[in-house]
């Protein structure tokens, strides 16, 4: 591998150190995908990696004592092969060490750091991150990266599991030289992917995030951890119902979405002599988008995504299949008494063009709201069940619902509590395209 210079290095890592923090080294920051007029040359870089399932059900059943023959036969008492975990996980680990070497020979420091581990203070030290996991570890890695001149970096390392969407193209994965070769001469573009962030206010609120990556939380659990920070925190400010007269901004950014909804979808009411199962409870809340007027809504939750996010589940709420067009397409034509050709190639085209609206470009500095199953009646009105906006205010009247940031961050959201959804280009995240 033809290494970046040394001198280079040198220059670049004092560079760092006089200024605190990653001087960009692209062509003006008004273009959102654009050409680096010189190398990419980073002093420091933190190799963030995921939590194979194989170390999750080590961690999640070590209090209990048990062997590696124990934890095979619990693996397969519940259907999954511990050889194949084992194997996924050497595979990833593998790959890990293939990254970590190729910055190491290329005169780069680096820190490993796993996903627990992962904080603030790690991204303060480095000069880029490297993700090395899949969609999910970059999305927590975006999460905690404020700076929109800190570059990050998604390798994928099981390539044939994860999609890694976010990450590099596969055949880097094992060819990371010739990734750094082509970063070191500027063979790259930068893309700067648009970002959500999220101002909370009102009454009951509480802005401390509960991290639900490492976690695989029950329902109950999820709810305890609340709980217990809601009070930690309440003990530490002296106050019982803290109320926020001014926005808080929340210390994450979302790189795909954020959904707002309760957070049982069943639930068990007992009265005396009648117990009741409600299999569904509607989330309840008011939305202004855009600075509009304030409509109340209930429905099965709300999310809100970016271009990058336009991709996920954003896409699968509101997609339609064939057989959903052909019977608009039929009834339609029925009440104008015209022949429409309900060809399968027609059926085809039309679905795949309605399909393909719903999914716009990552640097977009919009967004786009999605009401999941309204419920519409002479209380309850939904007069929009998705659009683009630069602004989505939500009131919450729900009673035990929350915030989730990219399927990874969770913040109580119950009523009172008033979140407004935005975007910024100071909340851009810089990543890297490289050319297959």
């Amino acid at each position: 591998m033809a290494r970046c210079p040394v001198v280079n290095l040198l220059r670049f890592g004092s560079r760092v150190a006089r200024s605190g923090f990653l001087r960009p080294l692209h062509a003006a920051a008004g273009g959102s995908s654009t050409e680096p007029r010189t190398g990419f040359k980073p002093d420091r870089v933190a190799v963030v990696t995921k939590t194979t399932r194989y170390e999750f059900e080590q961690q999640r059943y070590r209090y209990a004592g048990l062997s590696e023959e124990d934890l095979k036969q619990l693996l397969a008492m519940k259907g999954s092969s511990y050889s194949g975990l084992l194997e996924r996980h050497n595979i990833h680990t593998s790959n890990v060490e293939h990254v970590v070497q190729s910055l190491q020979s290329a005169g780069i420091e680096v820190r490993v750091v796993r996903r627990g581990e992962y904080d603030e203070e790690v991204v303060r030290w480095a000069d880029a991150i490297v993700s090395a996991g899949g969609d999910g570890t970059m999305l927590l890695v975006a999460s905690k990266v404020l700076n929109k001149d800190k570059p990050v970096v998604g390798v994928n390392t099981d390539p044939e599991r994860s999609e890694g969407h976010l990450c590099l193209p596969v055949r880097y994965t094992h060819a990371f030289p010739e990734a750094l070769e082509r970063l070191c001469r500027g063979e790259f573009r930068w893309l700067w992917r648009q970002r959500l962030r999220l101002h909370l206010e009102g009454t009951g609120i509480n802005p401390t995030p509960v991290d639900l990556h490492e976690q695989q939380l029950s329902l109950e659990q999820h709810n305890r951890a609340h709980r217990i920070s809601t009070v930690d925190r309440q003990q530490r400010a002296g106050a019982l119902h803290p109320a926020y007269s001014k926005p808080s901004l929340l210390p994450v950014r979302s790189l795909n979405e954020i959904f707002i909804g309760e957070s049982l979808s069943s639930r068990a009411q007992l009265k005396v002599f009648t117990p009741r199962l409600f299999l569904h409870r509607a989330s309840y809340y008011e939305i202004s988008v855009d600075g509009g007027p304030w409509e109340k809504q209930k429905s099965s939750g709300l999310s809100v995504c970016t271009g990058t996010g336009s991709k996920a589940w954003s896409y699968n709420i509101n997609k339609l299949a064939e057989q959903s067009v052909e019977e608009v397409l039929r009834i339609g034509a029925s009440q104008a008494g015209v022949e429409l050709p309900l060809s399968r190639e027609f059926l085809e085209k039309v679905t795949d063009d309605y399909n393909a609206s719903l999914v716009f470009a990552p640097d977009e500095p919009r967004l786009f709201y999605s009401v999941r199953e309204p419920i519409s009646n002479r209380v309850f009105s939904s007069s929009r069940q998705r659009g683009f906006a630069s602004k989505v205010c939500v009131r919450s009247r729900c009673w035990d619902a929350c915030m989730v940031v990219d399927g990874g961050t969770s913040f109580e959201f119950n009523d009172g509590a008033i979140a407004t959804v935005t975007v910024s280009e100071e909340d851009r995240l810089r990543t890297v395209l490289l050319d297959q």
